[in-house]
């Protein structure tokens, strides 16, 4: 048997049962109990307050979006 027909023959019956499983073990991994909890404090990640503003000044909004004041932009 060549290379080409024995290489042929394992992606064609053992290597597509290897993908399949890898497939089904990472979807099984992501629906696994407890993991809810996981994906959503990283979900919640860019929804998160930071303590300060770009420029330095102290957050004072308690996270919540707020457009700037006319006389806090700078020009």
């Amino acid at each position: 048997m060549d290379t080409y027909s024995f290489l042929r023959q394992l992606a064609d019956s053992w290597v597509l049962l290897m993908m399949f499983g890898f497939f089904v073990g990472v979807i099984l991994w992501a629906f696994r109990p407890g993991s809810t909890k996981t994906y959503e404090e990283i979900a919640n990640i860019p929804l998160k307050g930071n303590d300060t503003h770009p420029d330095g000044r102290p957050n004072t909004n308690d996270g919540k979006v707020t457009a700037p004041r006319k006389e806090q932009v700078n020009d």
